[in-house]
């Protein structure tokens, strides 16, 4: 019995080499990090766009020592504009964080996402065998699971959705919601982040078809699927040796020696679900009522670049960029400037350099599935505060944050003042029960528990 593993990314990309030899690098994220231990010791395949040298149909990974498959499905320009571009991210993403003014809703969007998901799916009938266990994620393969289900009666399928499941009013201005939630509940089990999400997942299932609900059971076509909520972990042990290695210590020493002022600090993805011009207008409201801080703290905001192909991702790059400019310009003194961006993807390991560097992580996005900085950052960090909003899926599991309304610029700026003058033995006793809560949920047992719940369906 193998696992089949159903992913939009793939968990390793091609690089060519000097004379066209490909190399497979693992993908950064949590997906990645999570399955390819699960594969590698199932055995299976994993199937997944190839975004990069899509003329490569399948390769074994790892290539130092092949354990499952990687079967790779081709896209068009035009499929990864309409499915991609078009429905996932201008409908689908916006919906369900709650920015129903971001939505677009169109038809041939909603043909390509039929007609995508549905090769996705057939790959996975290809690849199955009597016995394996099926594992679908997130908003862009919604629909899989149904037409597995439909091609593989008696498959145990699993299904996990890693972004907010929004209320059902939300939801319903969908004009495809019926389609979607019955594309779901093709799963036997169907993973949420958080109580929240699967409370308003189940009420679209009443809603929406009239299913019938019993705790966490959705009973629809005669089949039970399990609606259940299991947050997504970090591999808490990696992030803690990383910590404390030299080379990541000697980098957090520069970055200290450079910035010469208490660190604040930032990491995200450039998105507007984010909130990055709500936290910076909170910084600039933070040095108006405490002037004394000017040349004491800086904030140091690191934004990856996200989509850029996107009008609306390239204007919030602009408002972000002009937001630091005008606060730079407003507080700047004595060559001591508040904030420093930086505009860039990072590696890991510079990553916790930052974070052990920091002495205040702000982590305060308008809305967010889970929000994996946080849970990084509280394994990494020795004396520092981390200031979380309440609109982050992660915000339940990490009671000892101080937990902010990221739209209350006052509300954030207090925050800011209580994190910074925080005694270093509460800062410390508050990092120790973060990191024993998440050591109790990390990475490798989300996965391993998840397909036995699959498994056991």
């Amino acid at each position: 019995m193998g696992l089949i593993v159903v992913s939009n990314r793939e968990p390793y990309a091609p690089h060519a080499g000097d004379g066209g030899h490909v190399t497979w690098v693992p993908s950064i994220g949590g997906l990645t990090a999570a399955l390819d231990p699960a594969l590698q010791h199932a055995g299976g395949t994993w199937i997944a766009w190839g975004e990069q040298q899509p003329e490569i149909e399948r390769v074994d990974l790892p290539a130092e020592e092949p354990r499952y498959r990687l079967e790779r499905v081709r896209l068009s320009d035009a499929e990864v504009r309409d499915f991609y571009h078009g429905f996932s991210n201008r409908a689908l993403w916006p919906m369900s964080h709650y920015f129903i003014e971001r939505t677009k809703y169109r038809a041939d969007w909603w043909r390509a996402y039929e007609t995508v998901n549905r090769r996705f799916a057939d790959a996975a009938v290809r690849s199955y065998r009597e016995g394996d266990t099926i594992w679908v994620h997130d908003y862009q393969l919604a629909l899989v699971p149904r037409m597995i289900r439909e091609a593989l009666p008696d498959a145990r399928i699993g299904f996990f959705w890693h972004i907010p499941w929004p209320s059902s009013e939300v939801f319903r201005t969908l004009p495809w919601d019926r389609e979607l939630v019955d594309g779901i509940l093709g799963a036997d089990v169907v993973g949420m982040h958080t109580e929240e999400y699967t409370r308003h997942f189940l009420s679209a299932c009443r809603r929406v078809l009239g299913a019938v609900t019993n705790g966490e059971a959705v009973t629809w076509r005669d089949h039970v699927s399990r609606v259940v909520a299991r947050p997504i972990g970090i591999e808490v042990d990696a992030y803690e040796e990383l910590s404390t290695s030299p080379e990541v210590e000697e980098t957090a020493a520069r970055v200290r020696q450079s910035v010469q002022t208490r660190i604040l600090l930032g990491v995200d993805r450039l998105d507007y679900t984010k909130g990055i011009p709500e936290r910076l207008e909170a910084f600039d409201a933070f040095l108006d009522r405490h002037p004394e801080a000017r040349r004491q703290v800086t904030f140091v905001q690191i934004a990856v670049p996200s989509r850029e192909r996107v009008e609306s991702y390239r204007q919030l790059r602009a408002q972000v960029e002009g937001l630091v400019g005008r606060i730079n310009g407003k507080h700047t003194r004595d060559g001591w400037s508040p904030i420093q961006y930086i505009y860039r993807g990072v590696p890991r390991e510079e990553l916790v350099a930052h974070y052990r560097a920091a002495d205040v992580m702000l982590v305060t996005p308008l809305r967010d599935g889970l929000n994996l900085v946080a849970k990084e950052f509280a394994a990494s960090s020795r004396d520092g505060v981390l200031v979380l909003s309440r609109f982050a899926g992660a915000a339940d599991e990490l009671p000892e944050a101080l937990q902010v309304n990221p739209y209350n610029p006052e509300g954030l700026a207090s925050a800011l003042l209580q994190a910074l003058n925080m005694p270093l033995d509460e800062k410390q006793a508050r990092l120790l029960r973060l990191r024993e809560r998440l050591r109790a949920s990390d990475l490798r047992s989300w996965a391993d528990g998840f397909v036995r719940e699959v498994e056991g369906a």
